[in-house]
């Protein structure tokens, strides 16, 4: 009979900090999994620490997750700078000038709010 794998504390980790990621996307095992194009054992035993993936595989799942590769690997949170950035990457220029536009509004509304 074949010995289960011994998982490594590591990859129960950063499973785990997939897992929590994917649920908070709403996404299912299936549709993760679907999206990469792997078996949903395959996301299964990577959220459990069975195994652990591939460095391009860690990428993309934090691509598709909207997360960074900080947290994913080491735990460590995303400032609001970096998360903010990453997001505005992908936006054409029209839509970084109405970011700049809806940012300007809320500060009225914070100087409001201090007096």
């Amino acid at each position: 009979m074949k010995e289960p794998k011994k998982k490594k504390p590591l990859n129960i980790d950063i499973g785990s900090r997939i897992q929590k990621c994917r649920k908070k996307k709403g996404l299912t095992q299936e549709q993760l999994a679907e999206r990469l194009n792997v078996s949903v054992q395959y996301i299964s035993d990577l959220e459990h620490g069975v195994t652990g993936g591939s460095v391009s595989t860690i990428i993309r799942i934090c691509q598709l997750l909207e997360t960074s590769a900080d947290y994913i690997l080491l735990g460590r949170q995303e400032n609001m700078t970096a998360r903010l950035s990453g997001r505005l990457e992908s936006y054409s220029e029209a839509q970084k000038e109405q970011v700049l536009q809806i940012l300007s509004e809320i500060d009225v509304f914070a100087q409001l709010d201090r007096n």
